[in-house]
């Protein structure tokens, strides 16, 4: 049965949590780790590059944290 809404309903599936949760804790560890390298490195081309994706990184987590916090809904 293949139902059209015209509103995407306000619910998350149990699936598309655990989808993201697992793309939460992905970034999350790989934030952790780029992070944590930044001030291991002296190369300051190298160093933007870490703060970079650490940026990237932190950002996916916070676009997932706003479709959670919303239900996917940017009303």
């Amino acid at each position: 049965m293949n139902i059209e809404y015209q509103v995407v309903p306000n619910i998350i599936s149990g699936k598309d949590l655990d989808y993201l949760s697992d793309m939460f804790n992905w970034n999350y560890g790989a934030y952790k780790c780029t992070n944590n390298s930044v001030e291991e490195v002296s190369d300051s081309e190298i160093k933007d590059m870490l703060k970079s994706a650490c940026n990237t990184f932190f950002d996916t987590m916070s676009k997932i944290l706003d479709i959670l916090n919303d239900g996917g809904n940017n009303e």
